[in-house]
């Protein structure tokens, strides 16, 4: 499964020019970790750095500029950095498998002369077959909606030469994406790779009341982002894979006492309802019923035993409603899917919870910090020596950022 292995964003809220891990042309940097965990205090931009991966993928699955209104996010304008004019921009690299050749997006929004989002410019490329070393080059290049495109699996720009694999593109709506188009087309695998990778992408916006509801009965496959058709996968869980979903009731009953057996009962109305059965009572509980901390503990670990996980998931602040001796379970949890493997999810997380960094290494962990000037700045904490020396003494490093001892600046 492809694995995001850098990620760039610039002139977005208070993230003027932050960077993780490994980037195209750099020399330096290790490639972002398949769990890896931002933390930071409130205000710092932890938010702005989850929502800058929803933004891209919002710019696939709509337009930019639907993408800079929609889930109040205000617009073009209140998205750009403060005192710049300079468009967000924002760079993605990642590789399709461990040994193949790592390609490189880049896209830039700004405002056109009527005041509106479009794209000014969007560039996928790669290295040539066969080179190990070197600078990429593209196979996807426009500008303002115009540019060229290599077609197949191989053909690159070569500078001063042109190829039967070469096409001029132009686009007749400014604020769609090329690689929507493009990403359609037989003779474009490798953008449509990518295409399809960015619209796996998976932005955790769960919240507990959304589980409480009551769906129209009926199996579905996966777990949706608003977590509101939970019963529906419980029912395709317990319909299709019978063995996964026993192993999700193993763990969750490990570690919220008293209970025997999750399961649904569909309505007279053809409403699914999700049942949980403790065994203290003889009456299961629904989940209307059902505390917020097991409903979101559940729905993690439905959403990591999916047999076709998405290959990016995103999750903001985890912690909220757990039982703190929950966190260290949860953040293991996550390494346990995360493996970067074939057909195994990469998980993005926030938090501000020193109990899930504890159970944490410093090279899964980046903390964000703000300074002096209002803009954001990062730091892998493995980067702080005396840091990595203490944890490989044994002191945990949620404690170590308690005590302050982690500062990215």
């Amino acid at each position: 499964m492809a694995i995001i292995e850098g990620f760039r964003v610039q002139n977005f809220r208070a993230l003027r020019d932050v960077s993780l891990g490994k980037l195209s042309g750099q020399t330096e940097g290790e490639a972002l970790t398949p769990l890896t965990v931002v933390i930071g205090k409130n205000g710092v931009g932890k938010s702005s750095l989850v929502d800058a991966f929803g933004f891209v993928a919002d710019c696939l699955s709509t337009d930019v500029e639907t993408a800079c209104d929609m889930k109040q996010r205000g617009g073009f304008e209140r998205l750009r950095s403060k005192g710049t004019e300079e468009p967000m921009r924002f760079e993605v690299y990642y590789r399709e498998a461990p040994n193949e050749r790592p390609i490189t997006y880049e896209l830039s929004i700004n405002l056109d002369s009527s005041g509106r989002p479009f794209v000014e410019s969007e560039l996928l490329k790669q290295r040539r077959k066969g080179q190990k070393y070197g600078r990429p080059y593209p196979f996807l290049r426009l500008d303002r909606g115009k540019g060229l495109v290599w077609a197949g699996e191989e053909a690159v720009e070569i500078e001063g030469e042109e190829d039967r694999t070469q096409t001029g593109v132009e686009l007749t709506d400014p604020r769609q994406l090329g690689i929507a188009t493009l990403g359609t087309l037989k003779e474009h695998p490798r953008i449509k790779r990518f295409r399809d990778f960015l619209k796996g992408w998976y932005l955790s916006y769960f919240y507990p009341n959304a589980a409480r509801s009551l769906p129209s009965a009926g199996p579905q496959r996966h777990l949706n982002v608003h977590g509101d058709n939970i019963g529906n996968v419980v029912q395709f869980m317990e319909r299709e894979h019978k063995d996964r979903f026993t192993r999700i009731l193993a763990r969750i009953t490990s570690k919220i006492p008293g209970m025997t057996k999750i399961d649904t009962e569909v309505t007279a109305d053809k409403r699914v309802l999700l049942r949980f059965n403790d065994g203290a009572f003889e009456d299961p509980f629904f989940a209307q019923q059902m505390s917020d901390g097991t409903l979101k503990v559940f729905a993690y670990l439905l959403l990591l035993e999916d047999p076709e996980p998405p290959p990016f998931i995103c999750i903001e602040e985890p912690e909220n409603g757990l039982y703190h001796k929950l966190l260290e379970s949860l953040a293991q949890e996550f390494r346990t899917h995360a493996t970067g493997k074939k057909n195994a999810p990469q998980i993005f997380v926030t938090t501000h919870q020193p109990y899930f960094v504890d159970a944490l290494s410093p090279e899964e962990v980046w903390i964000l910090e703000k300074r002096p000037d209002g803009f954001s700045t990062i730091k892998r904490v493995s980067e702080l020596e005396m840091v990595k020396n203490l944890v490989a003494e044994g002191l945990p490093l949620g404690g170590l950022w308690y005590s302050d001892y982690l500062d990215a600046r």
